[in-house]
């Protein structure tokens, strides 16, 4: 079970990677006029990676919320079926330890488009309409 988190969680991370790659490229205009209206490097990239927190944030959310119906629905069926004491459990610590892997998917997976965001040259940026 733990092999099956591990890649629904690098695939969910390259997925916001992509998304966020794709708003750099969309968005290399405003980046350059903010960065010669006088924005920082540091601006850009905490932009970016509050951008990449906010989507793995909700994207966790989703997939909890859309988990907890599932389970509702497809506990009752297992035991039905099989006859069996079948149960799911959700702890305060399951819930946490998903928000903290939603908080480090979007900061590892977000480093690279925030990076390559902050170091674009203006003049370039602007240029590349």
């Amino acid at each position: 079970m733990g092999f099956i988190v591990g890649i629904s969680v690098l695939v969910g991370g390259i997925g916001v990677m992509n998304v966020l790659l794709i708003s750099v490229n969309e968005r290399t205009s405003e980046i350059g006029v903010r960065k010669a209206a006088g924005a920082k490097k540091q601006d850009i990239l905490l932009q970016f990676l509050s951008e990449s927190v906010a989507i793995s944030g909700l994207g966790s959310f989703v997939g909890l919320i859309f988990g907890v119906l599932a389970t509702m629905v497809f506990v009752p069926i297992i035991k039905s079926i099989t006859k069996m004491p079948f149960s799911a459990a959700y702890t305060a610590d399951t819930l946490i330890v998903i928000a903290v892997v939603a908080l480090l998917v979007g900061i590892v997976f977000g480093t690279y488009p925030a990076l390559r965001a902050s170091r674009l040259d203006p003049v370039e940026a602007i240029r590349r309409e």
